[in-house]
């Protein structure tokens, strides 16, 4: 029992490196930028400040051991406060630790499939946790619905206190005969239900497409992240709506957090005649020049690409090299301002971190940490939720000669 108190007094390195490493791990979990993935190397033998070891934290160790009152947490719990101290005096909140759980989380993420029942969670204003079912999903086959507000997960209620990182996890699992989850949700008609539902492998969409009811000559194409499998979604999709002689594209990367940075190369790639600049990319004194490659499906139709507040890393990189190349009409709202690339490496009890490792530019070499893209057309928000970028966009590209037929 006792050592599952006083953690605060267990490790005195965490009081002198500060109480912020929370704070970083929200932010960068939430606000990832363009990653490569990538494998832990041997630790260098010379480093920037030429440190070997940390001898005063093993000094502090020793006193512990010797003089504190109290049982101290377990080895592990120790090492990963050291760790998060040590990267909060970096300052980068994009630069963190991650716990096994949530790394594992994290890469079925990025590869777009994982164990689970298939659900999106979100927050609303009154801190309810939400409930948006995939199309095909175990939830949905259980009859959660769009708008269902959940209210315990196995018997344990979930409240305000409650950490969406750690309720996601919940709702995910091996998939396995007998293997799920028990939700309790409160349907819209104020009905209180409670459900066991079995995990199954879940295919994250990454890319939704259609033709517009308000024209059908217009396709439409939402990114909503960059995974490993949205590159070829979105061939698909071109493919797809190519098939219905659409004659003008719109591109929504509004509340397009990110994800992986090939991957964006490559879906800017379908827009961009093969050689053209996408992204320069800095790094330790050395500039790495990633171009288009050949073969893109939608290098010279009518385009508009939507960006808001919300559009951010990975869909600032495609968003950014289409509008210096004047390939396509920015419409929206000022982007988020991400122009760092993070390697995550992988630990050895399968914890992660992610370290910020280049900055990138735009093919016209701006720089856009902290200031973002600004639209061609800038548009205010509807107070009443109404879709007004999309319906500027399909006006604007109604009055384009190349889109009438």
């Amino acid at each position: 029992m006792k050592k599952q108190r006083q953690f605060g007094y267990s490790l005195a390195i965490g009081v002198l490196f500060g109480l912020s490493a929370a704070l970083i791990f929200t932010a960068g979990f939430f606000f990832r930028d363009a990653v490569h993935l990538a494998f832990p190397t041997a630790f260098a033998a010379n480093t920037a400040s030429n440190i070997d070891g940390y001898p005063l934290v093993d000094e502090v160790q020793n006193l512990l051991n010797q003089h504190y009152l109290r049982d101290q947490p377990g080895y592990t719990q120790r090492q990963y406060a050291a760790i998060r101290g040590i990267m909060a005096t970096l300052e980068d909140r994009y630069t963190f630790f991650v716990d096994p759980p949530v790394a594992q989380s994290e890469s079925d993420a990025l590869a777009g499939t994982y164990g689970g029942v298939g659900v999106q969670l979100t927050r609303n204003e009154k801190g309810e946790f939400v409930l948006f079912p995939y199309d095909d999903s175990p939830a949905a086959a259980a009859g959660i619905e769009d708008g269902d507000i959940l209210l315990a997960v196995n018997g344990e209620a979930v409240d305000g206190t409650s950490q969406q990182d750690a309720i996601d996890q919940r709702l995910r699992g091996e998939v396995k005969d007998g293997n799920g989850v028990e939700l309790t949700v409160l349907k819209s008609n104020a009905e209180e239900v409670t459900q066991f539902i079995e995990f199954a492998v879940i295919n994250i969409p990454s890319v939704v497409w259609r033709l517009l009811v308000e024209d059908s000559s217009i396709g439409y194409l939402q990114i909503l992240r960059f995974t490993s499998r949205t590159p070829e979604e979105v061939v698909s999709a071109l493919e797809s709506l190519q098939e219905n002689d659409i004659q003008a594209l719109i591109v929504d990367m509004r509340n397009n957090s990110g994800g992986l940075l090939q991957e964006s190369v490559d879906v800017a790639s379908q827009f961009l005649d093969e050689n053209m600049v996408i992204v320069y990319e800095n790094s330790n004194n050395t500039e790495r020049i990633l171009t288009a490659s050949n073969g893109g499906l939608a290098t010279d139709i009518p385009l508009v690409v939507l960006v808001n507040q919300g559009t951010a890393s990975a869909s600032e990189l495609v968003a950014g090299a289409i509008q210096d190349h004047g390939r396509g009409t920015l419409i929206g709202q000022r982007t988020f301002g991400k122009g760092t690339v993070q390697q995550i490496f992988r630990l050895s009890d399968d914890s992660s971190v992610h370290i910020t490792s280049a900055e990138w530019l735009t093919p016209d070499q701006r720089r856009l940490e902290s200031v973002g893209l600004e639209p061609d057309i800038t548009m205010i928000p509807d107070v009443n939720g109404r879709d007004v970028e999309l319906g500027e966009a399909i006006r604007y590209l109604q009055q384009q000669p190349e889109t009438i037929r």
